[in-house]
């Protein structure tokens, strides 16, 4: 009677052990499963796709479009400017700069800025008129914008955030950044507002 109650028991714990790693089985997905999983999750995770500046559509001073689609092929220096600022007088330096290469493909463009200390503070009119007068500027100059902040303009967006240009974060640092822009609208090099448009750098780029 004690080996048949000691067997019954015995046979009742091993059904228990069966039971309980049937249910681990179900609550923990196997290694393949898991695997299958991940990969799957791998897979439907949308990849960061490069943009470029074509896409954008601006406005100029005169309030007329600029596509800067019809720039494909040319290399741009996209720089934000001040008109009351200490490195105003950089516009001299950016238009010898336009008028030495345009016809080999260089685009400047200007977009006004009041972000810092308030030294751009003119509507477009009095900005072109200012441009104009003191330092015959030629290249194209946009309405002006934001370049930092929740009001920041999409270009600018796209030229600070890597997520978008691909190439790295940035920040705008004072007027008078500037961004160069390869033949294919990618954002090739970020220079402080203090690199002169006649900088060594600048040059090499343009004559590569």
């Amino acid at each position: 009677m004690k080996n048949s109650i000691t067997l019954i028991l015995f046979l009742s714990a091993l059904v228990s052990c069966k039971n309980y790693a049937q249910d681990l089985e179900t609550l923990l997905p196997s290694k393949t499963a898991t695997a299958a999983v991940a990969f799957k999750a791998n897979e439907e995770e949308p990849e960061m796709k490069k943009q470029n500046i074509y896409q954008f559509i601006v406005k100029d001073l005169q309030g007329n479009k600029f596509d800067f689609a019809k720039l494909k092929g040319k290399k741009v220096m996209i720089v934000n400017t001040a008109s009351k600022c200490g490195l105003t007088p950089q516009y001299k330096d950016l238009e010898a700069l336009y008028k030495k290469y345009k016809e080999k493909g260089l685009v400047i463009v200007g977009f006004p800025a009041n972000n810092f200390a308030g030294q751009e503070p003119g509507s477009d009119k009095e900005i072109g008129a200012f441009c104009a007068k003191n330092y015959g500027v030629t290249f194209p100059m946009m309405s002006k914008i934001s370049v930092q902040g929740k009001d920041m303009n999409e270009v600018y967006q796209f030229l600070t955030q890597k997520s978008k240009n691909g190439l790295q974060d940035s920040e705008v640092e004072w007027n008078f950044q500037k961004y160069l822009i390869d033949e294919r609208g990618e954002l090739y090099k970020v220079l402080s507002p203090r690199t002169l448009a006649t900088d060594e750098v600048v040059t090499e780029w343009l004559n590569n």
